[in-house]
């Protein structure tokens, strides 16, 4: 991980970095996401919210007196020389917005982490991602699915959200690291203080197949209203959340009304009509979630990337549902572009018999990759 701390002569350097000058913000007490994100409009850069006169910090909606105090002193009384060595030490990235490997999808939240730690490594397929959440105390069924929809969805390319909770949680992740696929586990408290306990050994896994992730600093303990504010990360940097088994006041439900809020498709797992872990599930498919019987029925629902995404083989995602092509599908999508392909050309290209390149066009027009322009004209969607 990157780290300037050895930079830092002292607390207050003038070398301070942009990333530095936005910890020691982000560690001023009753700044949060928006206080932070107006004053950064403000000001233009942490260091100079920092650096602003106590007048000025004023004029800022919601920034009260003693906020303006706490900022003022914040370059002489926040330390964060032990924060940025502890980070070097355990290989933790510290992200904020500007950061090149920040997860772009958090960008496009409403209150996305002014700064968050990373141990792991974020790739750019990760903006390809589907969270599972449910209950805790979950059944077997539950587990099972939750694994299970894991595993298929990791195998199709998408990576795994959680928050390495017990349950459902814990049974995601395992299903992603069993297909060999990526996953990413947002923690409510410190990524060095690892909660529950038991998961320290899974926590190592996720961290080997993707990343621990936290907006908490390394050795905070986890405090009950961190797991809220932590569930918004979670469906923040996921394309759909998937909800398998929950209570009438789980957790879960929470997740998924931020994920609403945040433009995300929600997805629910039915189960027994007689199981108090199915009445969460059972009402968001009543107020309009997508039943899901299988990976198809996500796919089905997912719409196209805002921005396309480039895999590690360089061929590049516009689309979730091409995860699940076949070479030859994969072939015949990549021969049409997104300008009116003649379909002469499409045969040239791929070099496959006309009746088996009409067959594939086909399956695509139903996958809804392609549109047909005219009889012998197509375009990727």
């Amino acid at each position: 991980a990157s780290d300037d701390s050895s930079n830092i002569a002292s607390n207050d350097s003038p070398s301070m970095s942009e990333r530095d000058a936005t910890l020691r913000l982000d560690l001023v007490k009753g700044i949060g996401p928006r206080i932070f994100a107006d004053l950064i409009e403000r000001f233009g850069s942490a260091k100079n919210v920092l650096d602003a006169a106590p007048s000025d910090l004023r004029n800022v909606a919601g920034v009260s007196q003693a906020l303006v105090s706490r900022i003022a002193s914040a370059k002489t009384e926040i330390d964060i020389r032990p924060t940025l060595k502890l980070c070097r030490e355990h290989q933790i990235q510290i992200l904020d917005p500007a950061s090149d490997n920040y997860p772009t999808p958090l960008k496009e939240i409403y209150d996305p982490p002014n700064i968050l730690f990373a141990q792991g490594e974020l790739l750019a397929v990760d903006s390809i991602a589907i969270a599972i959440v449910g209950a805790r105390h979950a059944t077997n069924y539950g587990l099972t699915v939750a694994e299970s929809l894991a595993r298929q969805l990791s195998m199709a390319g998408f990576t795994i959200v959680s928050g390495l909770a017990r349950g459902i949680d814990a049974a995601a992740h395992r299903g992603a690291l069993k297909s060999g696929g990526r996953t990413l586990a947002v923690l409510g408290g410190g990524i060095l203080n690892m909660y529950p306990p038991e998961h320290a050994d899974l926590a190592a896994e996720v961290r080997n197949q993707g990343a621990l992730l936290s907006e908490a600093l390394p050795l905070s303990a986890p405090k009950t209203g961190c797991f809220p504010r932590r569930n918004r990360i979670v469906t923040g940097l996921c394309l759909g959340t998937i909800v398998v088994e929950a209570s009438d006041r789980s957790g879960a439900l929470i997740s998924a009304r931020l994920a609403m809020e945040q433009g995300r498709e929600v997805f629910a797992v039915p189960g027994r009509i007689d199981s108090r872990m199915s009445r969460g599930c059972h009402q968001l498919i009543r107020d309009g979630a997508k039943l899901v019987q299988s990976v198809d029925d996500i796919l089905e629902e997912l719409g196209p990337l805002a921005t396309p995404t480039t895999r590690d083989d360089q061929s590049t995602i516009r689309h979730p549902a091409e995860l699940k092509l076949s070479e030859q599908e994969t072939q015949v999508l990549n021969a049409i572009s997104l300008e009116a392909t003649d379909f002469d050309r499409i045969i040239a290209q791929t070099g496959l018999p006309v009746a088996r390149v009409l067959s594939t066009i086909s399956v695509l027009e139903v996958r809804r990759l392609v549109r047909r322009l005219s009889g012998t004209s197509f375009v990727r969607i």
